[in-house]
């Protein structure tokens, strides 16, 4: 029968079990994974199955570790992700998060536009480190992905985003995440990809602000391909201040509302 092991197909006896399987083709492994899912115990395989075998703290091959990215999602759903590609306006709390999320579940492309550099300011809810300090934001969070999932083509583009200048910067995008601090930023961004890409669908994010229940933060659809994240009203103001937990869950939302736009599925 055969088998798929770490994405190649092998052609195996019939009625072979995993351990069988691993004791021959790589004795050391010790996380095993069929069809997506980790297996505890020995299980007897079938043809067709996907069996992945990983020995922790071996760092893999980038075509390795793209199999196993492949082995932990539902069949069918990496190949969707992986030909995608994702823009994200503004790399801070909320772009940043939403990157790392987007990277590790494998999004083939991400394009980071932003103008930026890494301030001390930013560490207390942004993806970067005290060694990045001074360094462009879109650079340094391109290095970060890179060490994540080097399978994914990370475009770092560092400019400040103006009307007459989004449509170039996202051309290849099939979905945008708006991911700016100022209410009329995010209505400049919006307008203006709309305008140009109508049929393309932006994520956006209003009211994360503080330490607000978690529940509060919800997605919603705002319009025709306009999916809309936040509680709508706990916007970052004086003595309120942008915190890392809420802005994560945010940032999540986003991501997820993309991954779902992405697979076909109503974003929220």
């Amino acid at each position: 029968m055969d088998i798929l092991i770490n994405e190649k197909k092998q052609t195996v006896a019939e009625g072979s079990s995993l351990y069988q399987i691993r004791d021959r083709f790589k004795p050391l492994a010790d996380v095993l994974i069929v069809n997506g899912f980790p297996a505890a115990d020995d299980l007897p395989l079938a043809s067709g199955d996907q069996v992945i075998l990983i020995r922790r703290g071996e760092i893999p091959a980038a075509d390795e570790l793209d199999a196993l990215m492949r082995a932990r999602h539902t069949p069918g759903v990496h190949e969707k992700l992986r030909t995608a590609c994702v823009g994200i306006a503004g790399v801070g709390g909320l772009g940043s998060h939403a990157a790392m999320a987007l990277a590790r579940i494998g999004v083939g492309h991400l394009i980071l536009v932003d103008f930026d550099v890494v301030e001390p300011s930013n560490l207390n809810r942004q993806q970067y480190f005290v060694d990045q300090i001074g360094q462009p934001k879109v650079q340094a969070l391109a290095e970060t992905l890179a060490r994540v999932n080097p399978c994914v083509t990370i475009t770092p583009v560092h400019l400040r985003l103006k009307p007459g200048n989004i449509a170039e910067a996202f051309s290849q995008a099939d979905i945008l995440v708006e991911a700016f601090d100022l209410a009329q930023q995010k209505a400049m961004l919006v307008e203006a990809f709309r305008h140009h890409f109508p049929e393309r669908p932006v994520v956006a994010a209003s009211g994360l602000a503080g330490c607000h229940p978690s529940n509060t933060v919800v997605t919603r659809r705002a319009g025709r391909n306009l999916v809309l994240v936040g509680d709508g009203e706990n916007a970052a103001r004086p003595g309120e201040g942008l915190m890392a937990p809420r802005v994560g869950i945010a940032a999540h939302h986003q991501a997820n509302a993309v991954v779902r736009l992405l697979l076909g599925e109503e974003p929220c």
